[in-house]
Order: structure tokens, then sequence, then C-alpha cells
């Protein structure tokens, strides 16, 4: 099935929001924010990829299940954030990744079918970088797991090589969506062992020569060009102006809670 024939796009511009490097706490209000606005009709769909200032982990809406320890941890002698999403699934440790963030509305298909008509801009464009994706086959089983990326679901993109690249989560809000997700480019191994206490998979071989903030510039220039082709719109570059930002700022943030 052709993934774009599940998309009723009424819009034929979409706001490209320039790549923010901030906290954990501030990235999840703006997605939120974004969802909200594009829900009540007074903002356009979007795409943004977004950076973490610092090492944060990012828990799912509805997951209780987490180690205590995840309070108290510290790499290069700072305190690692903990934050909430409003989207569901587990635990992911962000250092080392680049975030996209879609919100739009207009999809008629199934939960799963909405996922993969969104993914594959994703799919588009890490192929144009020289990478093969195909999603994830684990079953239900994986909620058992508090680590995102210790199992792929149907929802999640996995190179040839079976090491997942791409975790994602989602949101609806009447015909309003929210998704966004993690693409691991340069991880620790060992803050990785030292959250989930188990050995991350060996990095995937990225066929891109930059490294640091080169390598995070191809991979959006890249993706944004799929966005574009994929969602057959026009993406219009336009940053968070300032009563935007006094709006994001002024929303409560979702409380982390404690673990069971």
């Amino acid at each position: 099935m052709n993934q774009n024939n599940l998309i009723q796009n009424p819009h034929s511009s979409w706001r490209l929001i320039p790549l923010i490097r901030a906290s954990g706490q501030l990235q999840m209000a703006i997605d939120q924010w974004l969802l909200e606005q594009h829900q009540a009709g007074k903002h356009p769909p979007a795409l943004r990829f977004y950076t973490w200032e610092s090492p944060t982990i990012s828990l799912g809406y509805h997951q209780r299940r987490w180690s205590e320890s995840w309070q108290q941890l510290t790499w290069q002698e700072k305190p690692i954030q903990l934050v909430r999403r409003s989207t569901g699934g587990r635990a992911v440790l962000h250092q080392g990744d680049l975030t996209y963030m879609v919100v739009m509305s207009g999809l008629t298909g199934k939960r799963l079918d909405d996922y993969r008509a969104i993914c594959e801009f994703l799919i588009q464009g890490w192929r144009s970088l020289g990478i093969e994706l195909h999603y994830g086959s684990v079953g239900r089983g994986y909620i058992h797991n508090p680590n995102c990326f210790g199992t792929a679901t149907g929802a999640d993109l996995v190179s040839a090589e079976n090491y997942k690249l791409i975790g994602s989560a989602q949101l609806r809000r009447g015909n309003a969506i929210l998704q966004h997700g993690s693409m691991r480019l340069e991880l620790d191994s060992q803050l990785f062992k030292q959250v989930f206490g188990e050995e991350a998979l060996p990095p995937i071989h990225l066929p891109i020569a930059q490294r640091g903030d080169g390598l995070i510039q191809t991979v959006v220039d890249a993706l944004t060009n799929a966005a574009a082709a994929c969602f057959g719109v026009q993406l219009v570059n336009k940053p968070l102006l300032d009563e935007e930002w006094q709006a994001i700022l002024a929303q409560p943030s979702l409380e982390v809670g404690s673990p069971k």
C-alpha cells in the first residue's frame, strides 16, 4: 500500500521550525503547544528537528515502570534530567541523538497505518543517505522492557543489521496527530549501560563523513527534503516568534512522578 494514499492533506504548505537545542522540559512543551494550536485550527502542520542541551531521559506518558535510581544519575558531573512526554512508549535516553517532530491532521488509516504514513519520509530520507530501514516486528511483550531502544515494534525503524535507529511515539487529539521520535546518531555506550544496565548495540555505520553538528545538519537536510516530497507540501522556514515562546513557557509541565 502507498502510505501517502492515507493522507488527505488540505494544507499546501507546512511550517518548518529551525533546529532548536534546549532542555527536555522545554522541547516537550514546544511539541505539546504545537499540537494544541494545530488542533484548534490556529497553526498549520509543522515539522521540526531538535537536540537536547544535556543528557535527558524521557518517559512515556503512561510509563510507571522505571528505575528509581534514574532520579540521582549524573554524567560528566552533571545531573541527568528526567522528563515526561505527552506521547506513549517507554524511556528514551537522549544523548547524541536527533529528534524529529511532526504535527499534522488528515490521516485516515488505522493507528499503525498512520505511523507508517508519517514514517515514510524517514525511510526515504535515510535511504538518500545510504541507509535502508525497515519496521520492527516485536509484539506486545515489549511493554515489560522500560527501555524504548531495547526492542523494535512495528512503529520503529531498524537497519539491515537489526540496529534500531529510530523509535517513535504518537499522540492524537481529535483529528490532530503529534508524532515525534529519537534517532540514535552518536550514542555514548557507557552512559547507556549506566542508565539501562545493558550493553547498547554497536552503533550503526553511517556512510557520512561529518560528525557532531555537521552530521546533524546533513541528516536534517536529507529528512527535510524527503518530508516535502513525501507529504507533497512546501516547507516554509519560520522560527518561533517571541509571543509564541511566551505561550509555550506559560504551559504547565507534565509531572514525572515516582516509579512503581
